[in-house]
């Protein structure tokens, strides 16, 4: 199964929270901590939900 990489690239202060526990439940706690995951359709949702706050690169 393929990899993706995400980096935290801007801060949840001022963000909805449904958006900051998406962001926790990605493993996203402190500004540009990247964490790597697997590339299925639920982390991709999650992905696709925050993208804004993001950074996202593929393996």
């Amino acid at each position: 199964m393929a990899k993706i990489k995400v980096t935290k690239v801007r801060s949840v202060i001022k963000r909805p929270k449904d958006q900051k526990q998406t962001m926790e439940a990605l493993g996203l706690h402190k500004m540009g901590q990247t964490v790597e995951h697997d590339d299925t359709p639920s982390i991709l949702g999650m992905i696709n939900k925050v993208n804004h706050l993001v950074s996202v690169e593929t393996k």
